[in-house]
């Protein structure tokens, strides 16, 4: 089964989309280690692992199809983060930009009546809903429970338990 050019390409970028991604939460769970968030630190390892996962099955989709996917150099993430609400802030932009990019994916496979391609997709739009809302609602915490020391360990404490909450690594 033959995929075109553009989608080719497109799935390739999303393969260095995904792997900054993993490197910006592997460098977000290193900053919540060395500060203090073990909860933060776990969370965002096992995100960074999650955005790995997401690239393997791109990786995978590819070869599959009998195209040799492009494994890409990736951009060195910042480390210099203010404090554990600009983190979830950042991750949330960069969920909002993974979507972006899934859903100009999907408007290819539609352009190009590519329907196995647009089935794999399916799975990637429906995980990003999931991941802004679960950004989105960790966001809401700061409003809720506030900013002051105490608040900000309670919320370290829901990224643990959000951590361990997460299911085991999807199949590659």
């Amino acid at each position: 089964m033959k995929i075109s050019k553009n989608m080719q390409s497109g799935l390739n970028n999303q393969i260095l989309l995904e792997a900054n991604a993993s490197n910006t939460y592997l460098s977000m769970a290193s900053w919540c280690e060395v500060t203090g968030y073990e909860g933060g630190a776990s969370f965002f390892y096992a995100q960074s692992d999650e955005e790995r996962t997401h690239m393997l099955k791109i990786i995978h989709y590819l070869n599959n199809m009998g195209i040799s996917a492009k494994i890409p150099a990736t951009k060195l993430p910042t480390s210099d983060f203010k404090s554990l609400e600009s983190i979830l802030k950042l991750a949330l932009k960069n969920e909002q930009a993974v979507t972006s990019a899934i859903h100009k994916l999907v408007e290819i496979a539609l352009k190009d009546k590519d329907h196995s391609t647009n089935v794999f997709l399916e799975w990637f739009v429906n995980e990003q809903v999931q991941e802004e809302t679960k950004f989105e609602t960790l966001i809401q915490k700061f409003e809720l429970i506030g900013r002051d020391k105490i608040a900000i360990n309670e919320i370290d404490k829901i990224l643990a338990s959000s951590a361990t909450a997460t299911a085991p690594a999807e199949s590659v």
